[in-house]
């Protein structure tokens, strides 16, 4: 298994980044929110899960070990796969998670893309026992989302290679898909309206 990946980021997409390793470019699929903490030409870490199937080899990126631990242990769960597995840490912080499972919290597991309501049920069920307490004592299910959703965007596109005043439009243009959502921003839909509202400009 590959436990982590360390080096100079080579190169930066919506949902991935490029990492360097002994000269070999290494695509790592990685959250809105890692990705906002990476920057183009700077040393990066990440812990890594790899995920096998038939046709691909497919490596997950991680801020750190406890979102890479969620992220398998979720996937322990019938029908969520790496994607889905994903989406929920794009949304959620792990302990945001653990908090929703712990509190039998459907909301903040419905606020996931592909999550309906019995798939939350069923969830709940599943992962009682399996993500633990939460680790630090954050603010509510979502809240670090929704509050520092205009930060994490903003930053995102920075180290996606666009200017300051770029990224300020393109937050600005998001901002009422943002407060329609209500709850939980998700950050990856709006970095990518960000994106097609940056391509429209250009």
């Amino acid at each position: 298994m590959i436990a982590f990946v360390s080096g100079p980021v080579a190169a930066l997409a919506p949902d991935s980044a490029v990492v360097e390793v002994g000269g070999i470019g290494i695509a790592v699929q990685c959250t809105p929110n890692t990705l906002s903490g990476l920057r183009t030409g700077q040393p990066a870490k990440l812990a890594t899960s790899l995920v096998v199937r038939e046709d691909s080899l497919t490596l997950y990126g991680f801020a750190d070990d406890d979102e890479r631990q969620v992220f398998e242990l979720l996937q322990t769960a019938s029908g969520v796969g790496p994607r889905l597995a994903q989406a929920m840490l794009a949304v959620h912080s792990p302990d945001a998670l653990r908090r929703a499972v712990a509190g039998g919290d459907e909301k903040a597991l419905t606020a996931v893309p592909g999550i309906g309501k019995k798939g939350a049920q069923k969830l709940l069920l599943e992962l009682k026992d399996r993500l633990g307490a939460p680790v630090g004592g954050a603010p509510a299910v979502g809240a670090p989302v929704t509050a520092a959703w205009r930060d994490q965007l903003h930053a995102a596109l920075i180290g996606l290679g666009y200017a300051t005043r770029e990224a300020d439009e393109a937050v600005t243009a998001v901002a009422p898909q943002a407060e329609a959502a209500g709850g939980t921003p998700q950050v990856g839909a709006l970095l990518k309206a960000a994106l097609q509202s940056l391509n429209r400009a250009r």
